[in-house]
Formats: C-alpha cells, sequence, structure tokens
C-alpha cells in the first residue's frame, strides 16, 4: 500500500492574468522562488515516507513545457504525465489516475490528491498532515484536508466538521458576514482541494455516487495510449464524461467523508491579492518584483517583468507588467481580475492566451513585432533540438543567426549557418531548422506575407508528434 501522489496541473490562474495565461499557467509561473510552483510541489513530496514517483495530469497543450519543468529537477526516479484531450474538471481528471494506478494491479495504492498551484511553507506539518490522512486512508475513508483558517475569507469553500474525523457537510463560499461566524465558531476548515483515498475506495464510491464519470475514465484509461513518459486517456471515451468537480460529484455525498486538519502554512495564491499575503514585504508593507522604483507607496504589489515600473503615492494596490499588458486595481478588487480575462475571451483578444513569449518542446519564440503583412520574431532552439519537417502556404521566412549554430533544410539543400550567416524560405518549400550544437541557438524571423497565423504549417514529420501548433 505505498502512497502515490497525484498531481493535477490543469487550470489557468485567470486571476493571475497578466502573468497566468492559458498556454503558460499559474503552476509553471515562479512566484515565490527559483522553482515555478508545479516544481515545489513536486520537490514537496521528497520529504514523505513511502512515496512513488509523481503521477501528474495535465492537458495537452501543456505537456511539454509539464516534461520539461519536472526534469529540470533531476529527479532519478521515474514520473508519469497522464494527457487530458480536454479539460472536465477534478473528478474525471482523480478518477482517469485512479484507474490508470489500478490497471497496474495497485489498486489498495493510496492516492495523494494535490493540486500543482498551491502554496504549503511548513514541511513537517504537511508530511504529519499526509501521515494521517494516508493512515485513514488505507481504512476506506475518504479523506480531505482542512485548512485551519486564520481570517475570514470569501474565497474559498468550507468543511464543517462533525463528529472526530467525519465530515458534517461542504460549504459554498460565503459572504464576508458569514465568513466572519464560522471562523468565531471554531468548526469550519477551509476546504483545500487536497484528497487521499486508496484507488479502490474512490472506485468504490465514484461507482455508488457518479458510476458514469468512473465507466468513462475506465474506458478512457482502456483505450488510451503510452507515449514515453506520457498516457494518453482515449479521447472518445473522455468526450462522453460528464465534467464535474471532486466535490460535487463525490465528496459532497459519500459518507466516508473525513477529515484532517491541517496547520500547514497553506495558500491556493488564487488571486494578486493571496500572493500579496503570502509574500515577503519592505518595511511599507510592498511587495516587489522586477525593476520597479517606490515613491510613498504603501502595503501593494509592484511586479515587473520587462521594463521600469515606478509608482507614486498608492496605497493598497497591485500593479502587474508584462511585456503586452499592464494590470492596475485595488488590492481588494483583485478576484475581479477574472472578469478582465472573461472580456478578453469574449473580445477575441490573444493577451488571455498567450504571451509574445511562446513555449514549445524544442525551445521558444517571442514576438517582438507584429503588423498586418509582416512579424519578426526571435527564436531560441534548444541544443540537440529540431523543429518539424514544415511547410507554409501564405507566408515567406528570412532567418538570421544571433549566436550559435543552425543546421537548416531548405528545400532540397542542407546548410549550416553560424553567427550573423542567412537563409530565405519562399512559402510552399519544405524546410526545418536544429540545433547541432551544444548551446542555445539564437535567430531573428522575419515572416512576410498575406497570413501569418500559426495554423499555416503543414507538417510532414514531427518527433513530439503534433498536428499543428
Amino acid at each position: 500500500m505505498a502512497l502515490q501522489p497525484i498531481i493535477l496541473a490543469g487550470g489557468t490562474g485567470s486571476r493571475l492574468w497578466p502573468l497566468s495565461r492559458e498556454l503558460y499557467p499559474k503552476q509553471v509561473i515562479s512566484l515565490t522562488g527559483d522553482f515555478s510552483l508545479l516544481q515545489t510541489t513536486v520537490q514537496r513530496l521528497s520529504a514523505l515516507d513511502g512515496v512513488l514517483a509523481p503521477i501528474i495530469v495535465v492537458g495537452e497543450e501543456h505537456r511539454f513545457l509539464t516534461k520539461t519543468q519536472i526534469q529540470a529537477l533531476g529527479l532519478a526516479a521515474d514520473f508519469h504525465i497522464l494527457l487530458e484531450p480536454m479539460g472536465k474538471n477534478t473528478a474525471p481528471a482523480i478518477c482517469g489516475a485512479a484507474a490508470y494506478v489500478i490497471g497496474q494491479g495497485r489498486g489498495d495504492d493510496v492516492l495523494l490528491v494535490l493540486p500543482a498551484d498551491h502554496l504549503i511553507a511548513k514541511a513537517e506539518a504537511f508530511a504529519q498532515a499526509v501521515a494521517e490522512a494516508a493512515a485513514l486512508a488505507r481504512q476506506g475513508r475518504i479523506v480531505t484536508f482542512g485548512i485551519v483558517p486564520d481570517h475570514p475569507e470569501t474565497g474559498y469553500g468550507y468543511i464543517a466538521r462533525g463528529q472526530g474525523v467525519q465530515v458534517e457537510s461542504f460549504v459554498e463560499k460565503p459572504d464576508l458576514a458569514t465568513a466572519k461566524q464560522y471562523l468565531a465558531s471554531g468548526n469550519y476548515l477551509w476546504n483545500s482541494g487536497m484528497f487521499a483515498f486508496t484507488a479502490d475506495a474512490l472506485a468504490a464510491e465514484m461507482h455508488k455516487h457518479a458510476p458514469v464519470i468512473v465507466e468513462c475514465m475506465t474506458e478512457a484509461v482502456a483505450t488510451g495510449k503510452p507515449d514515453g513518459v506520457f498516457f494518453r486517456f482515449g479521447a472518445e471515451a473522455m468526450a462522453a464524461c460528464p465534467s464535474d468537480s471532486i466535490d460535487y460529484a463525490l465528496m459532497e455525498k459519500t459518507d466516508q467523508a473525513a477529515v484532517v486538519e491541517a496547520n500547514i502554512g497553506w495558500s491556493d495564491i488564487g488571486s494578486w491579492g493571496a500572493l500579496w499575503e503570502v509574500a515577503a514585504k519592505d518595511d511599507q508593507g510592498n511587495a516587489v518584483y522586477g525593476d520597479v522604483l517606490l515613491e510613498d507607496v504603501h502595503n501593494s504589489l509592484v511586479r515587473s517583468e520587462h521594463t521600469l515600473v515606478a509608482t507614486v503615492g498608492l496605497r493598497d494596490t497591485l500593479v502587474v507588467e508584462t511585456a503586452d499588458a499592464v494590470l492596475v486595481a485595488p488590492m481588494d478588487r483583485s478576484q475581479d481580475v477574472k472578469k478582465i480575462v472573461d472580456r478578453l475571451k469574449r473580445e477575441k483578444r490573444p493577451e488571455y492566451h498567450v504571451h509574445r513569449t511562446v513555449y514549445r518542446p524544442w525551445g521558444s519564440y517571442t514576438t517582438l513585432e507584429m503588423q498586418d503583412r509582416f512579424q519578426i520574431k526571435r527564436i531560441t532552439v534548444n541544443p540537440g533540438a529540431r523543429l518539424s519537417l514544415q511547410m507554409h502556404h501564405h507566408r515567406h521566412e528570412h532567418w538570421v543567426v544571433v549566436s550559435g549554430t543552425a543546421k537548416v533544410q531548405n528545400g532540397k539543400l542542407s546548410i549550416l549557418l553560424k553567427e550573423d550567416e542567412a537563409t530565405y524560405i519562399p512559402s510552399c518549400t519544405v524546410h526545418r531548422l536544429e540545433n547541432p550544437g551544444v548551446i542555445p541557438l539564437e535567430l531573428i524571423e522575419v515572416q512576410i506575407g498575406s497570413y501569418l497565423g500559426e495554423d499555416d504549417i503543414v507538417r510532414f514529420d514531427d518527433e513530439y508528434g503534433r498536428v499543428q501548433g
């Protein structure tokens, strides 16, 4: 009965826009230190007894970024990444992971379900809470972790405690007056979204309360396909699966729910306000990141990613700058940032989806300039990596090497380019870019044509299994 961590790494963290985007979500961002939230979640596991290498559940579009971040930790143990062809909320993700473990004959393993984007400051207290939860899970209980509240919070759901470890009920996010009552009673805990149960116990309870979900995800595993460290759930089976949270599908219905009180220095960092609360601050209560100048500023969060940000006379304000967006808001309205993201989606603006820098399995590209008929990009190719063999119908490309060495297939020609050397690739020409060197390849690409979208790519060969993008 080993301890099998299941890390849920989906979601976009829309309340942390403009830093968090759909293709670069908060769990892969370094918000509180040198490592991303996903990386710190994985590192946290090393202090646990009897723990196996993690299973990470993630959306297809984040697969390579997730893999790169985990590999950067230099873990000796193997890990597995389960790929969701579509987002279906937490209940299908957890059931899919459980079915995957059961399929390996490990139904009695304790699954420790952890969101990838939470902060836990007290490592020893966390390990103690996990040990207590695992013991209950081995008794057949469906265990949730309840966080001891230290203020009346309206952004979290609550757990009402019953006798002993029994859960009396789960409560929706309250208004401020109700949250104050919960805090004063001492009988309510924040719902952390962390769980522990055996794979078999979860499957049995899901069959009672949400049978379609567990059946669909069992089929998604049966029809899924391995690909190195990746395992893709069957798309047809998962498409048929209802979308629901584990709270609604199971926790509010089961009579096996137990709660472990966890005073572990927890935050879900669900908003800029939440990040300010846990961040290191100066003598004036300011959390500052990047190239920032403050003059008479108090109790604010100011973050610069690309350029100098200067502020004067601010109180209780957040200011966040990225290459393509600036957010300014009162700290107590930080939960409303999601409204901006919703509006960007309705207006079909790209700023909710991508940054100017987009990460690919081979490296990254940064859009430096974009106009109707041309755009300029900086392309970085990792040592030993190569792009797909491809062709564009509507654009011509000019490549200039800035540093490193480029191996280029340009039609029937194969050439090596070094610093300050260039090549031109006409439209409808099959081409490929590769870095044969041991240092990153940097080049400037100028695209000219009637259509410059990323979907104007016809791939003939791709070692990363992509069709588009």
